[in-house]
């Protein structure tokens, strides 16, 4: 069974880069708050990675 993760959006992207914006979009989150449980792989921990202060992350427990 694959590893999950929760995602959330801590801060707003205004002000961020495009780059930025484009990640946090491609995460699925959209608003303040905003959680996704996404599977634990290597380019979604990448992309956590390119914006650590704008998210949060916590692994899920099946």
């Amino acid at each position: 069974m694959a590893k999950k993760i929760q995602i959330q959006l801590t801060r707003s992207v205004i002000g961020c880069p495009q780059w930025m914006r484009t990640i946090v979009r491609t995460l699925g989150l959209r608003k303040l708050q905003d959680k996704r449980v996404l599977n634990d792989h290597g380019s979604i921990r990448g992309m956590v990675n390119k914006v650590p202060h704008l998210v949060s992350l916590t692994e899920v427990k099946e």
